[in-house]
């Protein structure tokens, strides 16, 4: 649109994922003009991709619901706010009193994470509904992460980050930060600080069995087969300790278990692991030496290294290999955030695993929390305990969750179902009540969590551009409402009286860098106000050393092996000569992929995001498509032992022969159901064919990677 002389600028981060990149938004007050990257921004110095580009179309987007919908017959009918809140707390608590708080199940999707309000109320929330039948988009993503942090650290909040602006030498597994823009390691136009490694005489490497476009970039890149990374990890374990190359540096006196790591991996020599692999031995020596001998170098894994069956163990490695060589908690290495808002607190050593297990697999909860592989066994099983009703905040787990098909079936099955999003999808149709929160342009924001996993110390908040139309509420206010409806309890009075930004005051004050912090930044540290007179954002300085006084062990030491791993580990030694199996003839291994230009399910419903050619499509190597019999864009059935799904195939040499590669977040046209926009364009579900079954055993986290599926024209 073009710019009139009354138009005025608006700052702020986008939200959209993890990168927190800030935003020059032109208006007139009452439409958004324009959107570019805000170059003054410290942080993200101009970066910006397609989707913050978009936030505009996503306000006005006319398939966004905006008033409260009850079910009635096939369809929906708009009510008012207290006839909604009403309805739920009757129903609910009626279900409950009969069956049980556990009858109650909530799942909370990605988005949770990305809107503050919501975060500083949803802790009251949860006491309020008092069930175990907790579920969040954690456990098809990060939960390995978090199982490592806890068991080492003390924390699953206290995560490292790869210092990516100082470090050397970045090895890079199963993760793609060019399309992710950094992934629990928050990195905004990460393109430029990955090339700032080569340009000051590094190198970073990747490993994945699809050339990426991080691997296009990377100076190496070597293809692994899926869900075989473990094995990788152990080689470097095994030479590193073999060879003595251990250096704890500052961390010496802080650390625990060094003692018979080298026995544990003593069975797996670059040699044989090479087998298993599909990495030389001689790649495996060089890239652990390189590694070790880099004075700043860090190993970085994500979403190829957590959602599989080894996940667990992967992350433990990952850190266990960043701390033997000193290349944890030192510049260039794996550091940790000092962010303005701790979210690291509670008491030290205190228990969030096992406390309870699922009723009828008996999968552990970790952090309050059950895997979501366990929800549609929890609805669809009868007996006591079983889940009749289900709240849903921000996920589409219709499409997200493995094995999809089942999920949508036993929606249905449900008493009665409460979802909070702005759209009408595959999972929200299943609701009676669907409410509707103001988004994008008309919060306010403060990264809580984003800003704990960034790459250098950073603080912006966001006020509000638009006002709320049409009597909306905004998803704290939502949240606050039911809490209200579903306790029997007084609700605390800093709850009842309190919003996000009072909250994020206090926390502000009280945080590292806050004028209550100490006495000498009385008058000179941060708060809200200056943050708000900081339209661009404050830079807060470099990742610094924050080990030991930052670590939430008991006995303030980091624990490099604690005996849940060891276990595992043993396990796995008993399988290690049966981890090379060859694949049967037209047998291949699924692994996942997304795209710059869509976030999960999200974004589907925006034309401009969408147009193009059809990205999704199953990757394959050409000599898989010569033995399959398949030409270029042709269709073919996949098939796994949980469903199949017909897609065209994209042939390219970018996948490793043996792997084929479908996106996620795909298929709003799922059933025959016409749902928006997104509707209209091709796709898939690729959880059509992942399975329920498949977990990393030790954390129950989904294995999304390595199904095995057959492909035929």
């Amino acid at each position: 649109m073009k710019q009139s002389s009354k138009s005025k600028k608006h700052y702020r981060v986008c939200n959209l994922c993890e990168a927190m990149c800030g935003l020059e938004v032109t208006h007139d007050g009452n439409q958004v003009l324009s959107i570019r990257g805000d170059e003054k921004d410290p942080f993200s110095k101009g970066y910006i991709c397609p989707k913050g580009a978009m936030m505009g179309e996503l306000y006005n987007d006319p398939d966004r619901l905006r008033k409260p919908l009850k079910k009635s017959g096939d369809g929906f009918v708009e009510i008012g706010w207290e006839e909604a809140f009403d309805l739920i707390g009757t129903k609910l608590n009626g279900i409950r009193k009969e069956f049980g708080n556990d009858a109650v199940a909530t799942y909370f999707g990605n988005p949770t994470v990305h809107n503050y309000g919501i975060m500083m109320f949803v802790s009251q929330f949860k006491k309020a509904i008092r069930t175990k039948n907790a579920y969040s988009a954690t456990s098809m993503d990060q939960l390995p992460h978090h199982f490592a942090s806890y068991f080492m650290l003390g924390s699953a909040m206290l995560m490292p980050i790869p210092d990516v602006n100082r470090t050397d030498y970045m090895l890079i597994m199963g993760a793609n930060p060019l399309v992710s823009n950094g992934s629990i390691m928050t990195a905004p136009g990460i393109s430029k600080k990955l090339k700032g490694i080569q340009d000051r005489g590094g190198k970073f490497v990747v490993i994945d069995p699809r050339k990426t476009e991080t691997a296009k970039a990377a100076s190496e890149h070597y293809f692994i087969k899926p869900d075989q990374d473990v094995y990788f990890l152990l080689a470097m374990l095994h030479l590193i300790t073999r060879d003595q190359k251990i250096r704890l540096g500052h961390l010496e006196k802080h650390t625990k278990g060094l003692e018979g790591l080298e026995e544990l991996a003593k069975p797996f020599t670059p040699e044989k692991v090479a087998t298993i692999t599909g990495v030389s031995s001689s790649d495996i020596e060089r890239i652990t030496d390189e590694f070790v001998n880099t004075p700043k170098a860090v190993i970085y894994g994500r979403m190829g290294v957590s959602t599989q069956s080894h996940g667990g163990l992967c992350n433990w490695l990952i850190n266990l290999l960043n701390i033997l060589t000193g290349h944890f908690d030192t510049p260039g290495g794996a550091m940790f955030t000092n962010p303005a808002v701790p979210v690291v607190r509670g008491k030290k050593g205190h228990r969030v695993y096992n406390r309870w297990q699922s009723r009828v697999r008996g999968l552990p909860e970790f952090e309050s929390e059950l895997p979501i592989s366990a929800l549609v066994e929890e609805i669809t099983t009868s007996g006591e305990g079983q889940v009749k009703a289900l709240i849903v905040n921000a996920g589409n787990i219709v499409l997200s969750t493995p094995d999809s098909g089942r999920m949508d079936e036993a929606l249905n099955q449900l008493d009665f179902m409460v979802a909070i999003d702005i759209y009408l999808n595959e999972t929200t149709r299943h609701a009676d009540v669907i409410l509707p929160p103001t988004t994008g342009l008309e919060v306010d924001h403060y990264d809580l969590i984003f800003n704990t996993f960034a790459v250098s110390n950073t603080a912006k908040y966001s006020e509000a551009l638009f006002k709320p139309k049409y009597g909306q509420l905004h998803d704290w206010q939502i949240i606050k409402s039911l809490t209200k409806r579903l306790t029997r309890k007084k609700l605390p009075l800093l709850h009842r009286v309190a919003t996000p930004k009072l909250l994020l005051r206090l926390g502000l004050l009280t945080g590292p860098y806050g004028k209550w912090s100490s006495f000498n930044k009385l008058f000179s540290g941060l708060s809200l106000g200056k943050l708000q007179r900081s339209k661009h954002g404050i830079d807060l300085g470099p990742l610094t050393q924050m080990l030991p006084r930052a670590l939430r062990t008991k006995d303030q030491m980091i624990s490099l092996a604690p005996a849940i791993f060891t276990d595992e580990l043993q396990k796995l030694t008993a399988e290690f000569s049966k981890a090379s199996v060859e694949k049967d003839a037209g047998d291949f291994a699924l692994i996942g992929r997304r795209h710059l230009r869509s976030n999960n399910s999200w974004l589907h419903n925006t034309e401009k995001l969408m147009a193009g050619k059809n990205r999704c499509t199953v990757m394959m190597h050409p000599s898989d498509s010569e033995l399959v019999g398949v030409a270029n864009q042709e269709e073919v059935t996949v098939t796994s032992g949980s469903g199949s799904i017909r897609i065209p195939v994209e042939i390219t040499e970018d996948m490793m022969p043996g792997v084929v590669s479908i996106p996620h977040g795909f298929g709003h046209h799922k059933n025959g159901i016409k749902l928006g926009v997104a509707s209209k364009y091709p796709g898939v579900s690729v959880n059509d064919l992942t399975d329920h079954q498949a977990l990393d055993s030790l954390t129950g986290n989904a294995a999304f990677s390595s199904v095995r599926v057959a492909i035929k024209k």
